[in-house]
């Protein structure tokens, strides 16, 4: 299946120049690994998963072994199941300030911001990532915010009507 183009990933690029940390939560199954990793292509930056128990019972254990294997920039996945790494995020972001070192995602959204909001506090920009829109799924147009523009209105709607012709086109061939 080809990959689908995420509306917040101009965010989250503008946010990594930005941000030290940026955490993207939401439902499990909506992208968020899938559309970071996509992003990270072509980068230097780290991935590790923490749905790997080998990796989980060292960050939970031993977090700064953790960190001498898995150099910033990273990408952690399922962070939420090693929140003892939060504080060593957090020494390491207050040493080095570097914009971008660390993307994290998580799906346990209550637990996960607990420790956030204790230990990354204005060190991290936090993004929702919801299941595809419809925007996402059809169109692949800029995602322009809701209007009552008249002019505005028709001329996506002209957009709509030519990438669903060339959809179905496509599906005919």
């Amino acid at each position: 299946m080809d990959y689908i183009k995420r509306d917040i990933e101009k965010i989250i690029l503008k946010l990594t120049n930005e941000y030290p940390a940026i955490l993207i939560t939401g439902p499990r199954q909506v992208g968020k690994t899938t559309m970071l990793k996509e992003l990270m292509k072509g980068t230097n930056r780290n991935y590790v998963s923490l749905d790997d128990l080998t990796q989980r019972a060292l960050a939970k254990n031993d977090p700064a072994m953790f960190f001498q294997i898995h150099k910033p920039p990273i990408l952690i996945d399922e962070v939420q199941y090693a929140p003892e790494l939060f504080t060593y995020i957090k020494i390491m972001i207050d040493e080095n300030r570097n914009a971008g070192d660390f993307w994290l995602t998580g799906s346990q959204i209550f637990k996960l911001m607990k420790g956030v909001q204790e230990s990354l506090a204005g060190r991290v920009a936090v993004l929702n990532l919801s299941s595809l829109s419809q925007n996402e799924i059809y169109n692949h147009l800029e995602n322009i915010p809701f209007t009552t523009d008249l002019k505005v209105l028709s001329e996506k709607e002209k957009q709509i009507e030519k990438a669903t012709t060339m959809d179905i086109f496509r599906k005919n061939i």
